[in-house]
């Protein structure tokens, strides 16, 4: 386990990550521009959707039924936890905004987790980019629900429903899967070399800025307190373990099981922040971003995917 921990710490995707962090941290003037920082994040997206969709044309369905029926109930599931949890300190907006972030799912979080699985030497299912979009939709739904229902307000859900739909993670996923699934493998093999040696590269530029973004939000913490730094790190433990037992249940491989405990462990910073700016104007951004960047991203790059693998290998 240790050794497990020792390694992902040395991959060039997390040191990048603490390097932007130490660069905030001095007040250097390194900055990812904002349209690289968009670049980066659209190829990312892209690809994951164009590799998960070339797998999955090659994929019986029987094999992917389980582990999706899996990763609906986690969807459904997460929100309702963290909503429970996040109750004990805050008000229902903000316990809400908390369930809709920490019940969906962080792509990058999920890319790190693949990476780290692979070089492990238990590389995850290739449809599993598909199981992506399927934990994304539902825990916002759900949580946006919840609030609408314990507040007797008739909320803005659907709007907010529409932005998740129409954002551009899950077009760009879902878009992704079905080109890669129409093509296949001898269709797609063209742009293979630009979407599949690049990406490595790609991430650890990515995680420069975001390592840079994480640090500006440490000082938001502050006015949070030491339960959302618990709620940060325990509730994602709790879900990762979660994940990887389903996971397992469900048929996949130990690395698959790891990648979805990863994911159910993550806290959305993409498309749950888009839909609770319309859904839930009066929830404290400091609070679930706080928390879903602040905290929970850089403990699952740094020690969450190592324990999700090394649970996933002991059950296997």
């Amino acid at each position: 386990m240790l050794d497990l921990l020792v390694d992902n710490l040395r991959t060039p995707i997390v040191l990048a990550f603490v390097l932007g962090a130490f660069a905030r941290f001095v007040k250097s003037d390194l900055e990812i521009p904002a349209p690289v920082s968009s670049a980066l994040s659209i190829y990312l997206l892209f690809a994951i959707g164009l590799k998960g969709g070339v797998a999955l044309s090659t994929t019986p369905a029987a094999e992917v039924a389980w582990p999706a029926v899996a990763t609906v109930m986690l969807g459904v599931v997460t929100p309702l936890t963290a909503y429970a949890i996040a109750r004990i300190k805050y008000d229902e907006p903000n316990a809400a905004a908390l369930g809709a972030h920490y019940g969906s799912v962080s792509a990058v979080t999920f890319i790190a987790a693949q990476a780290a699985a692979a070089s492990s030497g238990i590389p995850s299912e290739g449809y599993i980019a598909a199981l992506v979009a399927l934990l994304e939709v539902p825990a916002i739904i759900v949580a946006l629900l919840v609030l609408s229902l314990r507040s007797g307000r008739a909320s803005s859900w659907q709007a907010a429903l529409g932005e998740v739909v129409a954002g551009k993670s899950i077009v760009l996923l879902l878009g992704g899967l079905a080109i890669g699934a129409i093509a296949g493998p001898e269709g797609a093999a063209p742009v293979e070399p630009f979407f599949v040696a690049g990406f490595q590269g790609a991430l650890t530029l990515f995680l420069l800025e975001l390592g840079i973004v994480a640090a500006s939000r440490v000082r938001e913490l502050r006015s949070s307190g030491l339960f959302l730094v618990g709620f940060g790190i325990l509730l994602p433990l709790v879900h990762g373990v979660a994940g990887v037992a389903a996971g397992t249940f469900a048929g996949m491989s130990a690395g698959g099981a790891a990648v979805l405990g990863a994911m159910v462990a993550s806290a959305s910073y993409i498309a749950a922040p888009a839909a609770v700016r319309i859904a839930i104007p009066e929830a404290s951004p400091s609070i679930y971003l706080g928390g879903a960047l602040g905290i929970t991203f850089p403990f699952n790059l740094a020690i969450g995917i190592p324990i999700y693998l090394e649970i996933a290998r002991r059950l296997a």
